[in-house]
């Protein structure tokens, strides 16, 4: 079933069912970036939240777009349940009471149906939040931690799962990149080309490869230093988040006494 045609037959199918007070579309299709390729977000209000009634209900409206083949019913609160149907419609919902809808904006959703006017008590634009100096803390420290590993995986001369630690260093800069630009309606993982810069999408090709051979494995590790840490500082310094001077120190003294190497920048 074509998107529309599916996001009509959802909403229909719970419309007039008192249990559910209002469904959303969020995400793309809610703040208007939505292509061919998107998946269907919604967000529906139940007054008890989350149960196992409330997603009964919404797998019959799903079902009714299509027979299901993939059923994930997370058992946080609240709840995310994501679904796709034999022709790859691709659905995810997240459940709220009334009283959670806090943090939610005009912007960043469409109404479907609203019976209780909880649509108009939203603020009509999303809060831009400045990063979160701890998590940003966190970022940098994993790089570096990732960085220090590479004398373990020479000397075991393990250069197959090698390679991962590149992709890890990769997803690393990339979230690096964002934080920079700070991108809103950041979306889902296939949503990099709006999110950053022609810079930093030049930046990107032009590292090399990961490739499971020794000498490739320490030039890939410096190429990825010498992108990340120096503009990693430069966000520290502009968020005012403490550099970890000591750990970066002691990861480059562990580098030049195992392999002579010295920070490529």
């Amino acid at each position: 079933m074509e998107p529309l045609a599916a996001i009509e037959t959802i909403a229909n199918a719970l419309r007039n069912d008192p249990r559910v007070r209002a469904l959303f579309l969020s995400g793309s299709y809610g703040n208007g970036l939505a292509d061919e390729y998107s998946d269907i977000d919604f967000l529906l209000v139940a007054p008890e939240g989350a149960t196992e009634e409330i997603a009964a209900l919404w797998r019959r409206a799903v079902g009714a777009t299509g027979e299901i083949v993939l059923w994930w019913h997370t058992q946080v609160r609240p709840a995310l349940i994501n679904a796709i149907t034999e022709d790859w419609l691709r659905t995810d919902v997240v459940v709220l009471k009334p009283d959670q809808l806090r943090g939610q904006a005009k912007d960043k959703l469409k109404v479907l149906f609203d019976h209780d006017g909880l649509f108009d008590r939203l603020p009509d634009r999303s809060e831009i939040l400045p990063p979160d100096p701890a998590r940003l803390q966190y970022q940098f420290e994993e790089f570096i931690r990732i960085l220090g590993l590479l004398p373990l995986g020479v000397g075991r001369k393990e250069y197959i799962n090698g390679v991962l630690e590149i992709f890890h260093l990769r997803n690393l800069l990339v979230d690096l990149f964002i934080e920079e630009t700070g991108a809103p309606y950041r979306g889902g993982a296939l949503h990099l080309n709006r999110l950053i810069t022609d810079e930093q999408k030049e930046i990107l090709t032009s590292l090399p490869p990961p490739v499971a051979e020794r000498d490739a494995m320490i030039a890939t590790n410096l190429a990825y230093a010498a992108a990340y840490l120096p503009r990693a500082r430069k966000l520290a310094k502009q968020w005012n988040v403490a550099w970890p001077e000591r750990f970066e120190a002691a990861m480059w003294k562990r580098l030049r006494e195992a392999l002579s190497i010295e920070p490529p920048y």
